[in-house]
């Protein structure tokens, strides 16, 4: 498995022959000229996770690409060809399985209706399992071998973070949903999670790939 972060959520994996792109939203641009996608899949319906402007450009370019999001973001934003993802169901794209899990954001604050999220399990046989939780830390699928970790979002405090983490029990990691952060953030964070968790944090500079070992 490859993974490239392509900044803030957006997350290219290459596994078993498959290209496949999570959550391209308006907080960065390293995704807009990828090709060759087999998929793009989407957490749920918050610009910084499918940007509105750009994301049809993307498929433009990319018209074999099949596109799995999660239910609401269908009426939300006008996507070609968008298939719904609900939590608890299952997508084989050649020798890649990928399961949503969840069904709900975070909650923001007490005020702010909630809206669908599906966190992404990734896998395909005899490779590493990655989770990709969206805007959640309600879900903590076992077996996962790499964790997208939410450095910080405005429905999550440190501690919760860590407790994620520590529930997810994978030996590595890497820092998404980083775009609200300056460098001091990314360390405080990034600092924490070796120091209070079994896992290993991987830091992945703006478009750099990883090939999980």
């Amino acid at each position: 498995m490859r993974i490239t972060h392509c900044g803030h959520s957006a997350v290219l994996v290459e596994v078993a022959d498959r290209r496949l792109l999570i959550d391209p939203g308006n907080f960065s641009d390293a995704w807009h000229s990828l090709t060759d996608l087999d998929a793009v899949l989407i957490t749920h319906q918050h610009p910084d996770h499918v940007d509105p402007e750009h994301v049809p450009a993307l498929l433009a370019a990319n018209p074999q690409a099949l596109v799995y999001v999660e239910p609401q973001v269908i009426d939300k934003v006008p996507l070609a060809g968008a298939r719904p993802l609900g939590a608890d169901s299952t997508v084989e794209l050649g020798g890649v399985t990928i399961a949503a899990v969840g069904g709900l954001h975070a909650v923001i604050h007490r005020d702010i209706p909630r809206i669908g999220n599906v966190g992404l399990v990734i896998s395909a046989s005899g490779g590493p399992t990655l989770f990709h939780p969206g805007d959640s830390l309600a879900e903590v699928p076992q077996g996962v071998d790499v964790v997208a970790i939410p450095a910080y979002g405005p429905w999550a405090a440190m501690a919760e973070t860590i407790d994620f983490v520590r529930a997810v029990g994978a030996p590595q990691g890497f820092l998404i949903h980083e775009g609200l952060l300056n460098e001091r953030g990314q360390g405080l964070i990034g600092s924490r999670i070796p120091e209070l968790t079994v896992t290993s944090l991987v830091t992945l500079s703006p478009a750099e790939a990883w090939d999980v070992g």
